[in-house]
This record gives C-alpha cells, sequence and structure tokens, in this order.
C-alpha cells in the first residue's frame, strides 16, 4: 500500500507524455514549392539539350573507358571524400549516442578502503575519542531511465538524425564535385593535346610557306621582307608551344591528387591523349523539380533547417519538469559484516527535477534558436535560387557557346579557301607573298579560335551536370 501513491503518480505523468516545439514541415511559401521554379528550364529549350530524367552515372554518356576509370579512381581514394566520409561517421556516432538516451542507464561500483570515520561528522559522542580504524566497503548497483515526458530526447534524435542526413547530402556533394573536377581535369587535358596538334599542324603549314619564300628569294621572285615576315610568323607559333604543354601537364597533376596520388605519378594513360571526348547525344537536362531534388546542397539547406526546427523543441522543453525512474541496491559497512542484513539499503522511485526560477533564461534561448530556425529558413530559399540560377546560366552559355563555334567552322572553312586561293595567286605571280602571310595568319587564328571553342564546350558540359546535380539521387 505504501508504493501505491508512487504508481498512481509515474503513471499520471507517463499518461501525459507530449512533445514539445515545432514540427518541421516544409512550408507552403518556400520557394522549392513555387510552380517556376518546378518548371522545365527557360534555357533549355535548344537543339543541344533533351528533357529526360539525368543519369547517375553521366560521364559514361562519353563512352570513354579512361574516363571511367579515373573516376573510379577518385571516388575510391580522393581525400575530399574521405574527409566528407569521416564527417558523416562522426555525425552517425553522435546520433546512436543522442538516441542511447532512449534506453535506461546501469552502474556498478565498488569501493573497499581502510578509513576512519569522524564522529563529529556522524552525530556519535565519543567524549573526545576518536572512532577506531576500520576496514569498511561499499558496493551498489543502480539503473535509471528519463522519461521523455514533454519529448526533449525525441526532438535531440530528430535533430540529430537531420544532422546524419545534411552530412550525407554534403558527402554526397563531395563526390558530385569530385566527379565533375576528375572529368573536366581530363577534358582540359586532351583538349591542350587537341590545341598541341592544331598547332603542330599550323607550325608545319608555315614552315612550308618559309621555305617556299626563301626558294623564291634564292630565285630572284621574291623579297627578303618575304622571308622575315613568314619566318617571324613561324616563330610566334613555337612560342604556343610551352603554355600548350604546360597547361596540359598541370591538367595531369591536378589528375593525380584527384585520384589521391601524389603529382609526379599523374596518369600516363592521358598525357597522349589528343583530342577530347564527344557527347554523341543532346545533353539529357530534365526539369526544376527533379533538379531540386538530386541537388545535394538543396537537401543539405533543408536538413540543416529541420534540425534547426527541432533543437527550438529540445529548449522548450527546458521549461517543464524532468522525471528520472530510478532504482538502487547496494551493501556498506565494515568488511567483517559483509552483506549482513544491516548493511543493506535500497531506494526505488522518481526523481523530479525542475528549472523554475530559471525560465527566463530558458526562454531567452528559445529565442535565440526561433532566430537559427529563420536563418535556416532564409539560408534554404537563398540555396535553392541559387541552384535554379546556377542551372539556367550554364544552360545558356552552353547554347551560346554551340552557336559560337558553329560560327568558327564556317569561318575556318572561309579562311582555308582564302589561304589556298592566295597561296595560288602568289605562285603564278599574280600578288606579292603579303596577302599569302595575311591569309595564313588569319587561317592559323581560326584554327585556334576552333579548338579552344571545342574545348570551351566540353567545359561546359561537366558545368552542366555538375549544375544539375547528376550523380546521385
Amino acid at each position: 500500500m505504501q508504493l501505491r501513491p508512487l504508481f498512481i503518480m509515474t503513471s499520471l505523468m507517463l499518461a501525459s507524455c507530449s512533445t514539445v516545439g515545432p514540427n518541421y514541415q516544409r512550408s507552403d511559401q518556400a520557394v522549392i514549392n513555387q510552380k517556376n521554379a518546378n518548371a522545365a528550364f527557360s534555357g533549355g529549350h535548344g537543339a543541344g539539350f533533351i528533357n529526360a530524367p539525368v543519369p547517375n552515372d553521366w560521364w559514361k554518356l562519353y563512352q570513354d573507358p579512361a574516363l571511367n576509370d579515373l573516376v573510379q579512381q577518385a571516388l575510391a581514394a580522393n581525400t575530399d571524400i574521405r574527409i566528407a566520409a569521416a564527417r558523416l561517421a562522426k555525425a552517425e556516432s553522435n546520433l546512436d549516442y543522442t538516441d542511447a538516451s532512449r534506453r535506461p542507464k546501469t552502474s556498478v561500483e565498488a569501493s573497499p578502503q581502510y578509513a576512519r570515520f569522524s564522529a563529529e561528522e556522524l552525530l556519535i559522542p565519543t567524549e573526545g575519542k576518536p572512532l577506531p580504524n576500520s576496514f569498511v566497503y561499499g558496493l551498489g548497483a543502480s539503473i535509471s531511465y528519463q522519461v521523455d515526458l514533454f519529448g526533449q530526447i525525441t526532438r535531440a534524435v530528430e535533430a540529430a538524425s537531420a544532422d546524419v542526413g545534411a552530412a550525407q547530402a554534403a558527402q554526397d556533394a563531395t563526390r558530385i564535385t569530385v566527379v565533375a573536377e576528375t572529368t573536366k581535369a581530363y577534358l582540359e587535358s586532351c583538349a591542350a593535346g587537341h590545341e598541341i596538334e592544331v598547332a603542330k599542324k599550323t607550325l608545319e603549314l608555315q614552315s612550308r610557306s618559309t621555305t617556299l619564300t626563301q626558294r623564291l628569294f634564292s630565285a630572284g621572285r621574291g623579297t627578303s621582307i618575304d622571308t622575315t615576315r613568314s619566318s617571324g610568323q613561324e616563330d610566334q607559333i613555337r612560342a604556343s608551344f610551352p603554355l600548350l604543354y604546360g597547361q596540359k601537364r598541370l591538367s595531369l597533376y591536378r589528375l593525380a591528387v584527384l585520384t589521391g596520388r601524389p603529382p609526379a605519378e599523374f596518369p600516363k594513360s592521358v598525357e597522349n591523349c589528343s583530342h577530347e571526348p564527344e557527347l554523341k547525344s543532346p545533353i539529357p537536362i530534365g526539369d526544376g523539380m527533379a533538379m531540386l531534388k538530386r541537388r545535394p546542397d538543396v537537401r543539405r539547406a533543408e536538413f540543416e533547417l529541420h534540425a534547426a526546427t527541432a533543437e527550438i523543441g529540445v529548449l522548450t522543453a527546458d521549461l517543464y519538469p524532468k522525471v528520472t525512474l530510478g532504482a538502487s541496491l547496494g551493501s556498506v559497512g565494515l568488511i567483517s559484516h559483509l552483506l549482513d542484513a544491516d548493511t543493506v539499503k535500497f531506494s526505488l522511485g522518481p526523481l523530479i527535477s525542475w528549472q523554475f526560477p530559471d525560465r527566463t533564461r530558458i526562454k531567452l534561448r528559445i529565442r535565440g534558436a526561433e532566430a537559427d530556425q529563420q536563418a535556416a529558413y532564409a539560408k534554404f530559399d537563398g540555396v535553392v535560387l541559387n541552384a535554379l540560377r546556377e542551372t539556367e546560366s550554364v544552360l545558356e552559355i552552353y547554347a551560346r557557346d554551340i552557336e559560337r563555334l558553329a560560327l568558327l567552322k564556317n569561318a575556318q572553312t572561309k579562311a582555308e579557301k582564302s589561304a589556298k586561293d592566295s597561296e595560288n595567286l602568289f605562285k603564278y605571280g599574280r600578288q606579292s607573298y603579303l596577302p599569302v602571310l595575311d591569309a595564313n595568319r588569319i587561317l592559323i587564328s581560326t584554327e585556334q579560335a576552333v579548338a579552344q571553342a571545342e574545348g570551351k564546350i566540353s567545359a561546359d558540359q561537366v558545368n552542366i551536370f555538375l549544375a544539375l546535380g547528376g550523380g546521385w539521387e
């Protein structure tokens, strides 16, 4: 009968359990829910795009085994991915630690000692004589369980779970970025090789022109000025090689580091690549809704908003009492009386604690948490808007670069014809060699511009897949 009030009070507390604080749900006013944010891209109607789902392994669209191998190496060994994986593991560990608060806590202790107790402290009259020295002991075991009366533990677990989601999204973002950077470095290396090949062809063309002017000068049909001009133009072409070789070597160094190796151990198979791989079909881009679901930075921002919302509940629960159910059993006394009936003690019951006088400070902390939630909400909207801007921008750039390449190729065709006609006129003595030099200079400049434009388009393609969040769902 003596325990009935205890059981009644505990039952009433458990029956009144509730979770305080706001429940997270995406606001109807959030940018991500707006119609235009989920519609087709305004810049995705060109011939270079198709409204189809973005494949996870988008780099395989290039159908290049060397690129596929490099991406797999980067995913397995890249240091940024390893860091992101470690941070995810830490977040998961924190979730497990927080979730452990749902389970009972146990403890066992033993304290044998040789001691003298204070008679005054124990209120034992001894007329000024000390208590004797004795071998004493203490044994005890306890179990306790915090009743989640107002959902503080639930909210803490909810916040920790959202932190895990944010860490997972951050890892996905790192993997997507590493794949994009690896692909871009590979394409840049091949593009530099392509420009080197173009430079070699133009150098060969200019060398033939120089040889021809020297022969004509020796035969009395030309002037030394023609020979000097042609030779000078040849030197200008040679001057482009150091820069191109340097660009290629820097790309190879980046590939080595991205795949977790020292720069000197760059992939030798890529060193001889002389033409960047091309996509055989239009780029699949989907729509805004699919992009926002894929983008890991959008998911991370929403998880952070969810965690900030749950944190309000954690702090709000501090306004209410905490109840811990506990039981303990122990034995304390002289070692000579070990475990005798008069040494045994136990306790059973709830422990109620309430920081009632400190409510003002708690409410101030709640206000701070609410401000953090509003900041997280604004960040979430900002990330969504930035994702839409990035995607529309790269689509526009790619479409304009395709138009530019087509115009450059037309200019190249005309420059080739002009150079050939000028050389024929010179051979038949219809004009001096100066127009030939000008025509060759225009042809060389145009060919180099075409090669650079093709490399730019390759980089644009990678930027599109990166902006679309392609890689992982």
